[in-house]
């Protein structure tokens, strides 16, 4: 079974003193009540909730997993009381408006919240995370009847939420939907179709699930300029608070690799009443909404898998006795020493930890330009902070679930054999962070959007703000030696960055292919290096916590010994991927499929 601690200390570190949320709350407003004091006591008691209720949980859910008949879905054992807990605590409504009986703290709280529940039991987490999606969407669209029909009450967690998309014959080609709404003569519609993949469908832990539906109207242009967006509840809600049935079903949920806690469902519509979100046929602009919001918890889960690694391969490592270090005994009193002090485990332990900190870094970094679009009262502001989110959000998605995959590679690697079973619990952590690479669109899609639409598409505008907010930082006069050592290594990366952006939009002008080619690899290093600069403030703020003395001289110390490591260790890896970048379409592409398998009869 795996052990769990909120890492409290470091998500402070992170948010409090590299990145300064205290003063950002001061310049926004409706964060006035977002006090030090509050903020440390609900960190705490997210903390404890998630360590106490959620992380026991983990194991016996999968190894439970759900439960279908005809009448729904039953969850694994503790799950539905562990919900009751959530929402009498009020985590459902952490950030909602106070005007739907929500507690306004700001937005980037939800980050904290989702990487303790996240590491703490992946699956669980799912059934109200998706909930906040959906309601931030009906915020966003719904008229004012729909938002005070249902946002009041998934606020208050009596009701949850899904993201209905994807059907089992178009995948992420979502303009090839079958779906059908027919408008009716009261103003709502009619809808039928079968969705698939549709992560915590139906469960028994509340009362109504609301479901956000694509969908095509009969006389709708094909494609995707043909898709609207709906509201669909599982019961329709009555005047007198009563529910109705309202020809929603869950058809069945899929036998899968992992997250076995939660229900992966096909949610089959017939002739379900639902209710318009936005303009007709502007359905997947709407969705947006939730899928952004989905795309940023979803690299969050990249830092719950690898956390989870860290915290327990290096617990197992301290204790497990194998082999003598080449460099003389270090357990002398005992049989043999402990294999942290061996340099491969060190490898994979510290490959965890720079790249699961380093994705922390970057999540809180990315929360920061939410609180500000949402909050800032100053217009070019929330421009900065809007054009940031459109660069670096796919570069999250895909980069933080890569790594965190890798980290749950390697954790199960450090248990070794032990790690391939399901006691210990390395295999599960590796099993549940597999889907993270698929979720919200695939690690390839994010890197087309990354650098076909965000970068290319914009004459590398969003890159280049980006660019000029490294910049300033890399200008600033400091006393960091540490700034001073690793800054020729920063400094060159984005200039090869640079580089290899303009060379690959030369050669997408004669080859539209080459977008495509280097795409992926183009993502990955795009992380490496947004990495290497939030590792440098981190540590130039860890070297002047320590030149002032004071505690946590450890705490410090390890930041700046992580920092040395990512940038000797991982960023290297750059030049592996400015080569593939470099090389081109051609050995992609020239294959024709029929020699992909030779000599055996496929069809």
């Amino acid at each position: 079974m795996t052990d769990y601690t909120a890492p409290v200390r470091d998500t402070r570190f992170v948010r409090d003193e590299v990145f300064d949320y205290p003063a950002l709350w001061q310049s926004l407003s409706g964060c006035e009540e977002a006090t030090p004091d509050l903020i440390e006591a609900v960190v705490d008691a997210m903390a404890t909730f998630c360590e106490e209720e959620l992380a026991p949980l983990n194991q016996s859910g999968d190894e439970e997993g759900c439960t279908w008949t005809k009448d729904g879905v039953t969850t694994p054992s503790g799950f539905k009381e562990a919900y009751k807990a959530y929402i009498e605590s009020g985590w459902a409504g952490l950030t909602s408006p106070e005007e739907y009986g929500g507690q306004a703290l700001p937005p980037s709280m939800e980050s904290i919240l989702n990487e303790f529940a996240g590491s703490a039991n992946w699956a669980w987490s799912m059934y109200p995370f998706l909930a906040k999606g959906a309601r931030a969407t009906i915020l966003a669209h719904g008229n004012q009847d729909l938002i005070d029909a249902y946002v009041p009450k998934m606020v208050e967690g009596r009701w949850t939420g899904t993201m209905c998309l994807t059907e089992a014959h178009c995948g992420t080609d979502l303009g090839l939907l079958r779906t059908k709404a027919e408008a009716n003569t009261d103003g709502s519609y009619s809808l039928s179709g079968s969705k698939m993949f549709i992560s915590s469908g139906d469960h028994d832990m509340v009362e109504n699930i609301v479901h956000i539906v694509i969908a095509r109207l009969p006389d709708a242009p094909s494609g995707t300029k043909g898709i609207s967006l709906f509201l669909v509840p599982k019961y329709l809600p009555g005047a007198d608070d009563s529910l109705s049935e309202n020809g929603v079903s869950c058809g069945s949920i899929e036998h899968k690799m992992g997250i076995n806690g939660n229900a992966t469902c096909v949610i089959n519509f017939d002739g379900a009443t639902g209710f318009l979100l936005g303009e007709l046929n502007r359905g997947l602009n709407c969705m947006f909404t939730f899928m952004n919001t989905a795309r940023i918890g979803t690299a969050i889960q990249g830092i719950a898998h690898g956390e989870l690694a860290l915290q327990n391969a290096t617990k197992y490592a301290r204790e497990r006795l194998q082999m003598r270090s080449l460099s003389g005994p270090k357990n002398p009193e005992g049989p043999a020493d402990p294999i942290i002090v061996h340099p491969d485990v060190r490898r994979m332990l510290l490959t965890i930890k720079s790249l699961t900190e380093g994705n922390r870094l970057l999540a809180h970094y990315l929360s920061s330009f939410l609180d500000i679009t949402k909050l800032s009262e100053d217009e070019s502001e929330r421009q900065r902070a809007e054009d940031l989110l459109a660069l670096l959000t796919p570069i999250a998605k895909g980069f933080m679930t890569e790594s965190g995959f890798e980290c749950a590679n390697h954790g199960v690697q450090v248990f070794g054999g032990h790690g391939y079973i399901s006691e210990w619990g390395m295999e599960q952590n590796m099993r549940d962070a597999r889907i993270a690479m698929i979720y919200e669109g695939t690690n390839g899609i994010q890197a087309l959007d990354l650098l076909g639409r965000k970068v290319l598409a914009s004459k590398a505008k969003l890159l280049g703000g980006f660019v000029k907010e490294v910049s300033a930082w890399c200008e600033a006069d400091s006393a960091s030696s540490i700034k001073a050592e690793r800054l020729p290594a920063l400094t060159a990366a984005i200039a090869q960055w640079q580089s290899l952006t303009q060379e690959i939009g030369m050669k997408a002008l004669q080859n539209p292919e080459e977008v495509g080619a280097a795409s992926f690899d183009y993502l990955m290093y795009s992380g490496y290096v947004v990495l290497a600069y939030l590792w440098l403030r981190a540590a130039e703020v860890a070297e002047a916590k320590l030149a002032g003395g004071g505690e946590d001289k450890d705490f410090y110390t390890a930041k700046l010994e992580t920092t040395r490591f990512y940038f000797d260790r991982i960023l290297p890896r750059l030049q592996t991927l400015a080569a593939t970048i470099s090389v081109g379409a051609d050995s992609l592409m020239t294959m024709d499929e029929s020699r992909f398998v030779v000599g055996l009869e496929i069809d």
